[in-house]
């Protein structure tokens, strides 16, 4: 594949597919008592850690990170036997990563969901061939908002920095796109809604229909 590609970069949780209900059913099974629900799907996307954070708040009991500590592998195991359950790909994704690459864009992903789940998850949606590359939390030493993982992403998948950008829903990405200096589309159908527009992304993208034309324009 030739370095002067197009890519296009994508993050998973709350880009490309909403986890949140799944994820939240792990957090819960690690609590003595399910205190998490779907208004708290938010959290999710700030890490597993800080679900059980909140959980153990909503216990009213003393707590301590070595509490999150001894938690968190529970959390993952629990996530892993239920990874796919209630997990959806947003409407129209697969459908844009289709038409870009049949545009002669690359597409990969950047997630800083562990490299082994995000594997696990997308071959359980069916989906895992359709990307040339994934990079996870723990593929590289750092993770995003560092852009090395980005990087990484990008050139796994045959392409080159300078002829990129990331697809996202946090601030992370944000500051992801800012750290590798590409421009970086946050969708508003995420868990933040159109608030993602406070991080001032080169773009939002309200629909994944609109992609390939917004991916033409920022990498023409």
């Amino acid at each position: 594949m030739p370095q002067d590609v197009r890519t296009v970069v994508f993050d998973l949780d709350g880009t490309l597919a909403d986890t949140s209900a799944d994820l939240l059913a792990a957090a819960n099974a690690c609590l003595p008592v399910a205190v998490l629900g779907p208004a708290d799907s938010l959290t999710a996307f700030h890490g597993g850690r800080a679900m059980l954070r909140l959980g153990f708040d909503r216990l009213g009991r003393d707590w301590s990170e070595a509490d999150v500590d001894a938690a968190y592998p529970l959390l993952l195991a629990a996530y892993s036997q239920g990874i796919a359950v209630h997990t959806r790909l947003y409407p129209g994704a697969m459908e844009a990563v289709e038409t870009l690459k049949s545009q002669g864009f690359a597409v990969s992903i950047c997630t800083n969901k562990p490299e082994g789940l995000a594997e696990l998850l997308l071959k359980e949606l069916g989906v895992r061939q359709a990307f040339a590359a994934l990079v996870g939390a723990d593929t590289l030493p750092v993770r995003k908002p560092d852009p090395a993982p980005y990087r990484a992403a990008v050139e796994r998948a045959g392409g080159s920095v300078g002829r990129s950008m990331l697809v996202g829903d946090t601030e992370t990405d944000a500051k992801t796109g800012v750290a590798a200096g590409v421009p970086v589309a946050l969708v508003t159908f995420g868990p933040e809604g159109a608030g993602v527009s406070r991080f001032q992304p080169a773009a939002l993208l309200h629909r994944f229909e609109d992609l390939p034309d917004l991916a033409a324009r920022l990498l023409a």
